[in-house]
């Protein structure tokens, strides 16, 4: 049963301060942009959480759930933040704002091609398997400079940081490890390449680990803020 729009700016609010003591426990000044991840939550709930001015990023991880969401009516900022299948990439192109999945050649090449159809340039994240999981996508560590440069042949993809999403795991020293090179990763990256500015990791598990050790600058929280998920959309054909 979804919560109500009262418990939802209370986590909201809650989330928020957590980020707020992260960033201050490792002496930063800047700021998290906080993309709540809708996913399975129906439609009205979304559209009263950004009516209410909860939150101004929602995040799906399916194209199915995120046609079913969209309404170009509603004032909020669209990210896709799930494994995207090159034959999807054409009903989602000129409605996000940002893709953080990006990890192949092939769905590079696909983003550019719909891209240039509606003469738009795609911001994109480059997406690091930091745990090396079968089950997730992303590109190995080692090769995300690599990939993030061949990229540079597709005019109308542009990369603008990293996202990963990290090993489900209760061993936090394990994890911040990871976060820490992760964050390397990132500062590399934005030493070697123009316009770096996202690094997008952290969920409801982890956001707050994310911020201190990984220097996150953007979240993706989802059972957090909405509770538990309460429904799965049908797939549609593409």
């Amino acid at each position: 049963m979804s919560l109500s729009l009262e418990e939802i700016a209370k986590n909201v609010q809650t989330c928020r301060e957590k980020v707020a003591a992260a960033l201050a426990k490792a002496g930063r000044n800047d700021g998290v942009t906080i993309v709540a991840a809708v996913k399975t939550q129906p439609k009205e709930l979304i559209e009263q959480v950004v009516r209410a001015g909860l939150i101004d990023n929602i995040g799906d991880n399916r194209v199915q759930e995120f046609m079913a969401n969209y309404d170009p009516a509603l004032k909020v900022n669209r990210h896709f933040i799930g494994r995207l299948q090159t034959n999807k990439v054409k009903y989602i192109i000129d409605k996000v704002c940002l893709i953080h999945s990006l990890d192949r050649d092939d769905l590079s090449y696909e983003i550019d091609r719909q891209a240039r159809k509606h003469s738009l340039t795609a911001d994109c994240l480059v997406e690091v398997n930091m745990g090396s999981e079968i089950s997730k996508g992303g590109v190995e560590p080692e090769e995300a400079l690599s990939f993030a440069e061949s990229v540079k042949k597709y005019p109308n993809v542009r990369v603008k940081g990293l996202m990963s999403v990290l090993p489900n795991t209760d061993d936090g020293e394990k994890l911040i490890a990871m976060y820490r090179d992760l964050h390397s990763l990132f500062l590399d990256m934005k030493e070697r390449f123009d316009g770096i500015d996202v690094l997008s990791c952290g969920m409801t598990n982890d956001y707050e680990l994310a911020v201190t050790y990984g220097g996150s600058n953007m979240i993706r929280p989802g059972r957090v803020l909405f509770g538990d998920r309460v429904y799965k959309t049908e797939q549609i054909n593409g």
